[in-house]
């Protein structure tokens, strides 16, 4: 950073002091389509890099670990599902295979042969003591948080604890459980709904109704997500209440991001009103660009089994129509605010961002 530009100046410092960053920006884990260059990065301007680690083993994940260490002594985020997982429901697959059918029909795959995928698996006492041994800086959770002596276990070894809220029910419930700081997950948020004691979609609210809101419902610093990807978002989410922002739709854009070139086109092409909430491709309610799939089927359906499942059926479609290079199928999160983003190295994007807001904040509130 700049000299002229001084850390002092950002209005609010308790995120920065809870996780012993410089920059109070954390990229947004992103299954699939983060990576350890992306969060390596972010993390080497001062900010917070993350890695989703959900659809990754624990051998995964402990040398995704080495690799972020190497030669890097910042902090980092290693994200978590911490979702019910509920026995697979053999008739509501049936009713998904039936449903699934035509579809696969188009691309000539037969489902009644086709090998499911990988499923989503919760944080459990196998991945905790991975966690516990690889000492990450920061934890932080999807849909809610794993049992409290998981949650106990990592707190014990100085980890950093953060979950996301869709409302203040959910906020005050995740710190009366040990969170250590909240993401308030507006409405414009691209990737999966975080919702664990909501689960009417018509009632979620945006970012700049709930941050405010949830920022006075507690006590633990709050950082804003959804719809951000420019510093007039960062200082009015500071302004309404938050010490930190999460993006995630912004670095989707960066070269370190895992991202297809078909969906890169599809982020550089998407406007604020062509995504959409869908439970197609894993049975949660989750953001995404349009395609014919989800303007075809609704684009949320009853007849989508409990998360994991359906994306075990919904996989050989994203595969085939990927492989085709077709955007028919694929399954591309982003969030409400697109078209604000730049195509910038994260590094340059991090700094760039933080500069901004930083000298917007210096000329409006001194320093």
């Amino acid at each position: 950073m700049p000299d002229n530009v001084n850390m002092r100046h950002w209005p609010d410092r308790r995120l920065l002091d809870l996780l012993q960053i410089e920059i109070p920006i954390v990229q947004a884990p992103m299954a699939g389509s983060d990576s350890v260059a992306l969060a390596r990065s972010v993390s080497s301007t001062g900010a917070l890099g993350s890695l989703a680690c959900a659809l990754l083993s624990p051998d995964a994940v402990c040398a995704a670990m080495r690799a972020l260490r190497l030669q890097m002594a910042r902090p980092f985020n290693l994200n978590f599902f911490c979702h019910a997982m509920n026995a697979r429901d053999s008739v509501s697959m049936e009713e998904w295979k039936r449903y699934l059918r035509p579809h696969y029909d188009r691309w000539n795959l037969d489902i009644e042969t086709i090998t499911e995928s990988r499923l989503r698996l919760p944080f459990d006492e196998e991945m905790c003591a991975v966690v516990e041994d690889l000492k990450p800086e920061v934890v932080s959770f999807h849909f809610g948080l794993p049992t409290s002596d998981l949650v106990d276990r990592l707190k014990n070894h100085g980890i950093r604890i953060v979950s996301s809220a869709t409302s203040v029910m959910e906020a005050q419930w995740l710190e009366s459980r040990g969170c250590d700081a909240i993401v308030a997950q507006g409405f414009e948020a691209g990737g999966h709904r975080a919702m664990f004691l909501e689960n009417n979609i018509a009632t979620q609210s945006g970012l700049f109704a709930l941050l405010p809101q949830i920022a006075d419902a507690v006590s633990v610093p709050v950082i804003a997500a959804g719809g951000i990807a420019d510093a007039r978002g960062v200082v009015a989410a500071f302004a309404l209440g938050a010490s930190g922002v999460q993006l995630g739709t912004a670095y989707l854009f960066c070269p370190e991001a895992n991202v297809a070139p078909l969906y890169r086109q599809a982020l550089a092409e998407a406007t604020e009103n062509n995504t959409a909430l869908t439970n197609l491709f894993s049975g949660r309610p989750a953001r995404g660009i349009l395609n014919r799939f989800l303007r075809e089927s609704g684009p949320m359906s009853d007849k989508a089994p409990a998360f994991p499942y359906a994306a075990t059926l919904a996989a050989p479609l994203r595969a085939a129509s990927e492989s085709a290079q077709s955007l028919d199928y694929m399954q591309m999160w982003a969030g409400q605010a697109a078209r604000l983003a730049k195509s910038l190295p994260a590094a340059e994007l991090t700094r760039n961002l933080a500069e901004d807001v930083l000298s917007y904040c210096c000329e409006r509130f001194g320093g």
